[in-house]
């Protein structure tokens, strides 16, 4: 039996940071006799800022861990580090909502913390067993959190709803785990892909296996028909908490699935890559014309969503390394944008009341017109409007499916994209030349958001001027699944 080495837990330094430090935070919660959480909140950030810092100390070295369950190299150094911004961010726009809605515990924190945790392990699993406990480790957290607000019926049915369609989604995945381990007699994405690559057959078992384990990282990111949580838990969760949902944890589950289907069924992509095209197809036509109906903010951003992992999924239909390096880049200008996007939703109160209607946002641009004017930017990004960020991203995974020779899937992302522009257009339109049926929202005073809203709108506007950064990291990384 191979020995335990100190040594080889050393490219897992990150997420054992951050484990140690959550449970001293946890204790240092426990200890507090009132219900304070910004201590527990500023040192979370300090603690995500070491974590990605040291990430960074991991670029350009390929290094395994625990038997090789563990892996971290480019591409996971790339998609650690973009959540733990993202986790940075929810937890720092967060601050004046949890004290508002009466949610100032130090668990909101804590349970951020161990979902980051989680994610970060999904980037790096290199065997099933790793990846279905890092997977629980992200999902758990997140159930809680959507039901945080216990004094409110939708944030709890928006909890028990997303718990049960998880343990269902868990369940698939599971089972799908057990057939390829069945039939490959491995867990590890390297031996099961030399197995599968030696197969003479391939058997009804390792595909049905591929189908279930597809389906599982498919709910992970809301994609169809595995979407059907997504309204009704984005709608129900406290606002904070939703944000949450958008920017992170979906940027986990691409990465997953960039994992597994780049890895142990790269060779097998003619037996995936359809159904992949299907579920893209399907959640861009639902996403784009589900969300025009919707007058509830975060219930459209929900379809929006559902539209985004569509696009996102293109790339990974393309199983090339365009594709991956497209797939990369959208979720990175996605989570940009949902940044901004969430931290307008967060600041829209009338008379210190939350409210959530996009007709709340009428007459926005006569009171608050920078306001607006980042709202904009937000939404013309979405709506892939150059020369902002949006359609860049969307350029490289139509560029990445026409490279493929998936012509069609790429025609119904251009149409699609026509049509969701329908529902981004509609809120500038309400915006600036809808007169508000009240006073309009209270005036902005909470600098984190503030600050967020800048440094998104920002990144959002001129990403044209300097992409060579984000370009250069995500090819990089996108070749280390091309070993």
């Amino acid at each position: 039996m191979k020995h335990f080495m100190p040594p080889e837990i050393v490219p897992a330094f990150p997420e054992i940071f951050l484990v140690f430090v959550t449970l001293l935070l946890l204790l240092l919660g426990v200890s507090r006799n009132d219900e304070d959480h910004t201590s527990v909140s500023n040192f979370s950030l300090f603690a995500l800022i070491a974590a990605g810092v040291v990430i960074c100390k991991f670029a350009g070295q390929t290094l395994t861990a625990f038997n090789g369950m563990y892996v971290t190299d480019s591409f996971a150094v790339f998609m650690k580090l973009m959540i733990v911004i993202g986790s940075a961010a929810a937890i720092f726009m967060s601050g004046r909502y949890v004290e508002l809605q009466r949610m100032s515990r130090f668990e909101y924190p804590i349970l951020i913390m161990f979902s980051t945790v989680g994610m970060m392990l999904m980037v790096s699993a290199n065997d099933l067993i790793s990846l279905y406990m890092a997977l629980e480790l992200q999902s758990l957290p997140l159930y809680v959190l959507a039901a945080m607000r216990r004094d409110n019926v939708r944030s709890t049915e928006a909890g028990l709803k997303y718990f049960v369609l998880g343990a269902l989604s868990s369940g698939m995945l599971l089972y799908g785990a057990s057939l390829l381990y069945g039939y490959t007699g491995t867990t590890n994405f390297d031996t099961m892909a030399v197995a599968l690559e030696n197969a003479n057959v391939l058997s009804l078992g390792v595909i049905t296996g591929m189908v279930l384990l597809l389906s599982g990282l498919a709910f992970k990111i809301a994609a169809v028909p595995f979407h059907m949580w997504t309204p009704d838990v984005y709608e129900g969760a406290p606002t904070s908490v939703t944000a949450f949902f958008a920017i992170v944890p979906k940027l986990a589950a691409l990465a997953l699935l960039l994992r597994v289907f780049m890895g142990p069924f790269a060779d097998l992509a003619d037996q995936w890559q359809q159904v992949v095209v299907l579920i893209s197809m399907a959640s861009m036509v639902l996403g784009s014309v589900a969300a025009i109906a919707q007058t509830n903010i975060k219930r459209m951003l929900a379809y929006s969503s559902i539209g985004h992992m569509g696009y996102a999924l293109i790339g990974l239909a393309s199983a090339n390394v365009t594709g991956v390096k497209a797939v990369m880049i959208y979720a990175v200008i996605y989570m940009a944008a949902s940044i901004g996007t969430f931290a307008i939703v967060l600041m829209m109160k009338q008379k210190e009341r939350m409210v959530e209607s996009i007709h709340n946002l009428a007459g926005l641009a006569g009171r608050q017109p920078m306001i607006a004017l980042a709202m904009a930017a937000m939404m013309f990004s979405m709506a892939g409007i150059p020369p902002l960020a949006g359609f860049f991203g969307k350029l490289f995974v139509f560029q990445a499916a026409i490279d493929a020779e998936l012509y069609a899937l790429a025609i119904v992302g251009v149409l699609t994209s026509v049509v969701s522009a329908f529902y981004y257009l509609r809120i500038i339109k309400i915006m600036y030349f809808d007169a508000p049926v009240e006073e309009g929202l209270d005036m902005v005073d909470d600098g984190r958001l503030n600050f967020a809203l800048i440094v998104s709108t920002l990144a959002v506007i001129f990403f044209i001027a300097m992409p060579g950064p984000l370009l250069t990291s995500a090819e990089a990384g996108a070749k280390m699944l091309f070993p």
